[in-house]
């Protein structure tokens, strides 16, 4: 989960729901700049943070009972292993691009972990086997998984609200034309994005949140009934070109 204190509580947004922000700034991005693929790619950014532990027990909860934010729980192995075996069944680029998302997200930790490093060393070995299977080359899987890092970036930056005041620029991710793009927040709300990455000079995008008013929670068939239960409001951006 995504979760932001307020005022009135918490604000919860679910990192499935995040991954369907992703996709629709993906659909907006230039054609003629896709990556290859372009149907599998756009399942892999939905899915790439699939895989999570059960509501059960206290997994989605601090030690403290609140709603535990993805941050506070730096990996999860297992979580890892299941999103790999969930790709597989949609497909081996599917699988390829979440593969490399773990490499992203967990190489620097290497050496903490038996278990992690063994992981990675199974990703390393994979990665290559399913490039060749797809006769891709390493440079056009890497613009690929450039492409849908830089979609969970800026899905992330909107998500965690984490949008500077006063119109000053925020590095989004560098990406995959090797080339940094800056998000800014205009006095009238709306946002911009330098240099430009979308076809339309106007797109709107949209995530579902989740507002509790209890702080904390025994277990998580009490959080989560809880979110079930909760009314739950559309947020909205607009992003404009000029």
């Amino acid at each position: 989960m995504i979760v932001t204190q307020i005022n009135s509580g918490w604000q919860v947004i679910n990192q499935q729901a995040h991954g369907m922000l992703a996709v629709q700034l993906a659909l907006h991005w230039q054609v003629r700049k896709r990556p290859t693929n372009w149907i599998e790619t756009l399942v892999a950014l939905t899915e790439h943070d699939d895989g999570q532990d059960p509501w059960e027990g206290r997994n989605h909860l601090t030690e403290a009972g609140a709603p535990l934010h993805f941050q506070i729980l730096q990996y999860s192995v297992e979580q890892c292993h299941q999103m790999i075996e969930i790709s597989l069944q949609k497909s081996r680029w599917n699988a390829l691009m979440l593969s490399m998302h773990t490499s992203f997200l967990y190489e620097p930790k290497r050496g903490q972990d038996k278990k992690l490093d063994e992981f990675l060393n199974q990703q390393i070995d994979n990665q290559k086997k399913w490039r060749t299977m797809y006769g891709a080359t390493k440079v056009a899987a890497q613009y690929a998984y450039d492409f849908v890092q830089w979609c969970d970036a800026l899905s992330l930056v909107l998500c965690m609200d984490q949008l500077p005041p006063e119109e000053r620029r925020l590095e989004i991710s560098v990406g995959p034309d090797g080339i940094a793009n800056y998000i800014l927040q205009r006095k009238d709300g709306s946002l911009s994005v330098d240099p430009w990455p979308f076809d339309e000079p106007i797109v709107k995008v949209h995530v579902e949140t989740f507002e509790l008013d209890q702080l904390a929670f025994a277990d998580d068939k009490e959080l989560y009934n809880a979110i079930q239960g909760a009314t739950f409001e559309v947020k909205e951006w607009t992003f404009r070109k000029k």
